[in-house]
């Protein structure tokens, strides 16, 4: 029983794939702000509110996706050493043979599942594995908090050169607390690009 190189290959295409989505993710989230802005300059605020919940929700999806690739392709690397070096378990093999199906629905649920399954075939996890696993499992992409909601419409706003009548939260209105956190975001967005690029 041993892991084929078409089995590699699969884990790998996988974590590309995985990638891919992340990109596509991107777009969408671009293309509702672009909605956002047209729907604050008609006066249309249901509408832009519902765009600016769909851009947040795009976004931590393309965040979730590009994970995923990371943890995907860290046990393809990892595979790839055992079968090197020629420790493959008859257990690790089990897994492998009924992984094809699972990587090719991109459903990140089963997929996570899967790769606990294969990290669970070494011995030890790296911190770093560790640390995906924890931040995948407290992601959640269904809900979209409000406050992320208002500030992206504010901040379309602003770009439109609109001025926008809304009552933000509590916190939310001192301009130097919105720049920093403008800031911040700005060098997260940064950050992540960084990351695709390397991927």
């Amino acid at each position: 029983l041993t892991c084929t190189a078409e089995h590699l290959f699969n884990l790998k295409f996988a974590a590309k794939e995985l990638n891919r989505n992340s990109k596509k993710c991107d777009k969408e989230e671009k293309a509702e702000k672009a909605k956002i802005k047209k729907a604050i300059q008609k006066g249309n605020m249901e509408v832009a509110r519902i765009h600016a919940e769909n851009a947040i929700r795009q976004k931590n999806q393309a965040i979730n996706f590009l994970r995923m690739s990371a943890r995907v392709d860290a046990v393809a690397a990892r595979v790839q050493t055992a079968v090197t070096m020629g420790k493959v378990t008859k257990s690790m093999a089990g897994v492998v043979k009924s992984m094809d199906a699972t990587l090719k629905s991109m459903n990140l649920e089963k997929i996570s599942a899967l790769m606990d399954k294969f990290e669970h075939q070494f011995e030890t996890l790296d911190v770093q594995t560790q640390q995906m696993e924890d931040t995948m499992s407290n992601t959640t992409t269904l809900t979209t908090p409000q406050n992320q909601v208002d500030m992206l419409l504010q901040e379309m706003a602003d770009e439109a050169g609109l001025d926008l009548n809304m009552e933000l939260p509590q916190g939310q209105t001192d301009s130097v607390g919105t720049s920093v956190a403008s800031a911040e975001q700005d060098e997260l967005s940064q950050r992540l690009a960084r990351l695709r690029d390397q991927v």
